[in-house]
């Protein structure tokens, strides 16, 4: 019995019928991507120049043809991004579709996503692009980087506070937002995040409404990286490190979101809550035992500091 790496369910094949439906209704079949993982990283590599779509990692454009019931890398009009293996860095698609569901779990929206087999058997992940919509149509979408002015090069050159400050100038209801913005937050302190750049955070317009962006790139950089440096990628509260509670909960939480008391607690609540999901979840993943043993880890020293 296999496990299905888009549904997490139980199959007798490559992929469950259910994880299959969350692609198409129509598809019955999913064939292999006819790529190794390094044939894929040259693939990127050569279409780096043609899509709007960069960043360190390796990255595809591809759409879904449902008639051949495979997927196909594009220049143009793709609707799904795929991402290979990295050379230097262990199982970062398998780490990404495991903390992508995680942040499900935790009430976090995130775009359709999961793994696909190449033809090697290596694991490539797959996200749905949100930006857009029907055949043709786009969503309007801004990363922060963008609204502030940055650069590629100078993402990193910013603060937590300063994103805060962003949703409060562009979304339309921004109380809702940075509750939404320190569920976010928290969440990529918990799972070992280092790298939430501006580039990582967007906006999307939905019906003149403008508010934060599905989830995406989450990623335990903590455990992919031999040894991590910081633990947040934007200083909070004056800080890359040694984050604790105070930081995380009373200032930027209470003093710098203006969330109350109540909400602050029924966030905390339902980080506990789904802590044994969690544990579930990395214990039937796609890691290695090591790495599975990595991430659990990073939860529990992470944990510690902020509900010891």
């Amino acid at each position: 019995m296999n496990l299905c790496p888009i549904s997490y369910e139980p199959c007798e094949g490559r992929y469950s019928a259910k994880g299959l439906k969350l692609l198409s209704r129509q598809i019955t079949d999913l064939k292999d991507l006819p790529f190794s993982a390094r044939e894929l990283r040259q693939e990127a590599a050569a279409h780096a120049g043609k899509m709007s779509i960069q960043g360190v990692q390796p990255k595809l454009s591809a759409r879904l043809l449902i008639k051949e019931q495979r997927f196909e890398i594009v220049d143009l009009g793709g609707t799904y991004i795929l991402k290979p293996q990295i050379n230097d860095y262990p199982e970062v698609p398998e780490n990404e579709d495991l903390t992508m569901r995680m942040a499900d779990i935790a009430g976090i929206e995130v775009p359709l996503h999961g793994l696909l087999y190449g033809r090697d058997g290596a694991m490539t992940y797959f996200v749905k692009r949100f930006d857009r919509t029907g055949r043709k149509d786009k969503l309007h979408v801004e990363d922060f980087a963008q609204l502030s002015g940055r650069t590629r090069d100078t993402k990193y050159r910013s603060s937590m506070e300063q994103v805060a400050g962003l949703i409060e100038t562009h979304c339309s209801f921004p109380v809702v937002e940075k509750l939404k913005l320190f569920r976010l937050t928290l969440f990529c302190f918990l799972t070992g995040n280092e790298d939430m750049h501006l580039k990582n955070f967007s906006v999307i317009r939905r019906k003149d409404v403008i508010s934060l962006s599905p989830a995406y790139d989450l990623v335990n950089t903590t455990i992919v990286v031999s040894r991590p440096e910081e633990e947040f990628a934007l200083p909070l509260n004056g800080k890359k490190n040694r984050l604790k509670r105070q930081d995380m909960v009373d200032y930027f939480g209470r003093e710098r979101l203006g969330l109350t008391e109540r909400v602050l607690d029924k966030i905390l609540e339902n980080f506990v809550r789904v802590r044994t999901a969690w544990e579930a979840l990395i214990d039937i993943s796609f890691l290695s035992p090591l790495m599975k043993e990595k991430y659990s880890q990073v939860l529990a020293d992470r944990y510690a500091r902020i509900f010891s």
